[in-house]
C-alpha cells in the first residue's frame, strides 16, 4: 500500500502580507497552545478511522514557526506517532520568527527540510511585500538550519512583484544559488481576491506581462546554469532534493490535510475544513468537494512537471488511456516551441509553462 502525504496548516501569522491569500490570524500564546493540541487531537482522530502511513509531512501556513520549537516538536511526534511517518519532514519558516534553539529543538523531532519565505534577497522588494526582516536574517537562519543538521533548506523567491526587474532578480538569484540551499520555490505574483495588493493595483508598479515573462525565463536559465534543475513550474531542486511531499500532489497521489483551509485527497474523494479554526478546534467534520483522480485530473496534474505525460505511466494507472489523441493535440503546441511531444511523452518547455493553464486544458479537452 502507497503511502500518503500529511500536511498541516498552522494558520498563524505577526501581520497578513499585503499579497497574501492563505488562511492565517494574528495571534497570542493561549492560541498558539490550543491549536497544537487540537492538531494532536485530529491526527489521533484520523489514525483511528484509517489504516494508512504517511512517509511525508508537512507544516504549512500562515507561519508554523509562530508556534515556536517546543509546540512544532510535539505535533511532528504526534504525527510520527499516529501515522509511523518516517520520511521527508517539512516546516516553513518566517527567518524573522527562528530565534534561540529553534532549529535544534525541531531537528530533534525529526523535521529534516526547512523551506524559509524570502520572496526577494532585495531588501527594498521585501519591504513592499511586507517583509519585516532584511536579507541578512534569511542568511542567518540557512547558518542555524544548517548548524542543526538541516541541510535540506527551501527558498520561496516570488516573481513579477512591485519595481522588480533584471537587475534585482538577478541579485536575488545570486543570492539563492550561493546560499546553500538546495531548493527554489519561484513563485509569479497572483494578485489575489480581497488582498491589499489586488484592492490598489494601479499603486503598486509591477512588471508588464512581457517583462514579468523575461524575469521568468531568466531565473529558468540561471537556476538551470547553476545546478538547480526546473522539476515543475515553480520548482527548481539540486539533484535529490526535489520536494517529496510537492511530488504526491502533482502525481495525484493521496494526501491528509489536517486543519482549517486545508485539502485532503483520500480514498478517491476530495475534501477540506472550512476557514475556521473555531470549527476545527471543536472537532467538526471535513467538507466533501468531490470526486477525484480522474485521467483529465492526472493529466493536468502530471503536465505540471517537467517530466510531463509519462505515456507507460499513464497506461499502468488507466487501463482506457490511450496516447494518440494527446500526441495529435499537443503537436499543434510543439511547432510553437511549447511541448515536446516524442512517443513516451508530452512535457511543456519553459516557454509552455508560462501560458500552462491555457495549453493543459487543449491538450485534456
Amino acid at each position: 500500500m502507497n503511502k500518503i502525504g500529511l500536511y498541516i496548516h498552522i494558520p498563524f501569522c505577526k501581520s497578513k502580507c499585503p499579497y497574501c491569500d492563505f488562511y492565517s490570524l494574528r495571534t497570542g500564546e493561549a492560541d498558539c497552545e490550543s491549536y497544537a493540541s487540537a492538531v494532536k487531537s485530529s491526527l489521533q482522530s484520523w489514525a483511528e478511522r484509517t489504516d494508512k502511513k504517511a512517509d511525508t509531512l508537512y507544516l504549512g501556513g500562515g507561519t508554523p514557526s509562530l508556534l515556536g520549537g517546543e509546540k512544532i516538536s510535539r505535533i511532528v511526534l504526534a504525527a510520527k506517532e499516529s501515522f509511523d511517518c518516517d520520511g521527508e519532514i517539512t516546516v516553513e519558516c518566517n527567518p524573522s520568527c527562528v530565534d534561540g534553539d529553534f532549529f535544534k529543538k525541531i531537528a530533534a523531532a525529526g523535521v529534516n527540510r526547512v523551506s524559509l519565505g524570502m520572496q526577494s534577497a532585495v531588501d527594498s522588494e521585501r519591504k513592499k511585500l511586507g517583509r519585516i526582516a532584511d536579507v541578512k536574517a534569511v542568511e542567518q537562519a540557512i547558518n542555524k538550519a544548517h548548524l542543526a543538521g538541516i541541510e535540506n533548506i527551501s527558498l520561496d523567491l516570488m516573481i513579477g512583484i512591485p519595481e522588480q526587474n533584471e537587475k534585482s532578480l538577478a541579485q536575488s538569484l545570486e543570492f539563492c544559488a550561493s546560499s546553500g540551499a538546495t531548493h527554489i520555490s519561484a513563485y509569479i505574483l497572483k494578485l489575489e481576491e480581497g488582498t491589499w495588493f489586488y484592492n490598489n493595483a494601479q499603486k503598486l508598479n509591477l512588471p508588464d506581462e512581457d517583462l514579468t515573462a523575461d524575469l521568468y525565463l531568466q531565473m529558468v536559465g540561471f537556476l538551470e546554469e547553476r545546478g538547480f534543475s526546473q522539476y515543475e513550474i515553480s520548482n527548481f531542486a539540486k539533484p535529490g532534493y526535489e520536494s517529496k511531499h510537492n511530488l504526491k500532489y502533482w502525481n495525484c497521489e493521496e494526501y491528509l490535510g489536517i486543519g482549517p483551509a486545508a485539502h485532503s485527497f483520500l480514498d478517491g474523494k476530495r475534501f477540506y475544513y472550512p476557514r475556521d479554526i473555531k470549527a476545527f478546534e471543536k472537532g467538526d467534520e471535513p467538507i466533501f468537494d468531490c470526486d477525484g483522480g480522474d485521467l483529465q485530473e492526472y493529466i493536468m496534474l502530471r503536465l505540471r512537471l517537467s517530466d510531463g505525460l509519462i505515456f507507460s505511466e499513464a497506461k499502468k494507472r488507466f487501463d482506457d488511456f490511450s496516447k494518440e489523441e494527446y500526441i495529435k493535440k499537443a503537436l499543434l503546441f510543439e511547432r510553437a516551441g511549447l511541448v515536446k511531444t516524442d512517443e513516451n511523452s508530452i512535457s511543456l518547455t519553459a516557454q509552455g509553462f508560462l501560458l500552462s493553464n491555457g495549453i493543459i486544458e487543449k491538450i485534456i479537452y
